[in-house]
């Protein structure tokens, strides 16, 4: 997938930063790519770059307005829409990772016909997926899993990614949602996946491949969600890992969404995880647990890492502070 850049990166009017994710991971992986963010008034998020309107956007030289936000079923508020085709009349595409196609909404498909834009439904794959078959595949894969949706998963995998180029090893990230997809330009987003079809859609993401090589496979969802753990188990059987990486962000007391189901202990989380990614990868081992510290003090972060890890017997880190290297001294 290639979309026309700069970016211009539509926040629209997201309750909370987590809402925001998807220009977030686009801001903070390929910040060369966007010249800058456009809130609505009740925009509760920011992601950190210039913030501009559709009009300066396009004298800065964008080519594509990215609907940056998420939100629980995927769907396009009407707020957004006088925005979005203001884009379009002025010169822009619109790239989605909504689930709902842009082409489904009159007017914004009005917009983009009369001005000749194109409309990019990142959810979308146009590939026809078969079901998983769990045959052994030459390669090593490496997938993240999480105590909670929206806890570093996909961070997590490009860190690792990055550490392991930098060590010269042979690696690449396998994105599995709509963010992980605009940042590599390529994968699937699992979660639009016809349930029968998601494991078959993981073997393909991450086939055959020469012994040496890493697959870092971002994960979706978590296990113990009861929103999303279908679309977690069937990633899981495909993704046939060799190693697992277990995201944990420790402030949260409950699932994302889900405020009467409390987030999980970690040592059930592990224990769960193994014995589903045992199914089609009996060797399946967690190499060890990454911790998103945003919310903790230097000092608060350290201390946790340390008694997790000890209570553990993992390797504990931060990879957004540093931290992903110290997983690759663990992998044999």
């Amino acid at each position: 997938m290639a979309l026309e850049k700069p970016y211009l990166l539509f926040l629209g009017d997201a309750p909370d930063q987590l809402a925001a994710k998807t220009a977030t991971g686009i801001a903070d992986w390929r910040p060369e790519w966007c010249v800058g963010q456009f809130r609505l008034p009740d925009c509760k998020a920011d992601v950190g770059i210039k913030d501009v309107d559709i009009d300066e956007a396009v004298a800065l030289g964008a080519k594509t307005l990215v609907i940056g936000v998420v939100n629980s079923g995927g769907f396009l508020p009407d707020s957004w829409t006088d925005a979005i085709c203001h884009g379009l009349e002025v010169g822009l595409d619109v790239a989605s990772g909504l689930h709902g196609r842009l082409q489904s909404f009159p007017r914004i498909n009005a917009a983009a016909e009369k001005h000749g834009r194109s409309l990019h439904n990142v959810r979308q794959s146009e590939h026809e997926f078969t079901t998983g078959k769990g045959h052994k595949r030459p390669g090593k894969r490496l997938l993240t899993v999480g105590t909670d949706c929206s806890c570093g998963k996909k961070y997590t995998a490009l860190a690792i990614e990055k550490a392991m180029r930098a060590r010269g090893m042979d690696a690449d990230f396998r994105a599995t949602g709509q963010t992980g997809v605009l940042i590599a330009e390529r994968g699937v987003a699992i979660d639009a996946v016809v349930a029968d079809f998601i494991s078959g859609a993981a073997e393909w993401l991450s086939p055959d491949n020469d012994p040496e090589h890493w697959d870092l496979i971002e994960g979706q969802g978590s296990l113990f969600h009861a929103s999303y753990a279908g679309v977690s188990l069937g990633l899981m059987h495909g993704a046939q890992p060799d190693r697992l990486v277990l995201c944990h962000e420790p402030t949260r007391t409950h699932m994302r969404g889900l405020p009467h189901a409390p987030i999980p202990q970690l040592e059930d989380c592990i224990e769960l995880n193994l014995a589903n990614a045992k199914l089609t990868n009996p060797d399946c081992r967690m190499l060890g647990v990454s911790v998103n510290t945003s919310a903790l003090s230097a000092a608060e972060a350290e201390r946790y890492l340390a008694e997790t890890s000890q209570k553990l017997s993992l390797p504990c880190l931060d990879v957004i502070r540093g931290d992903a290297d110290g997983f690759l001294d663990h992998l044999e």
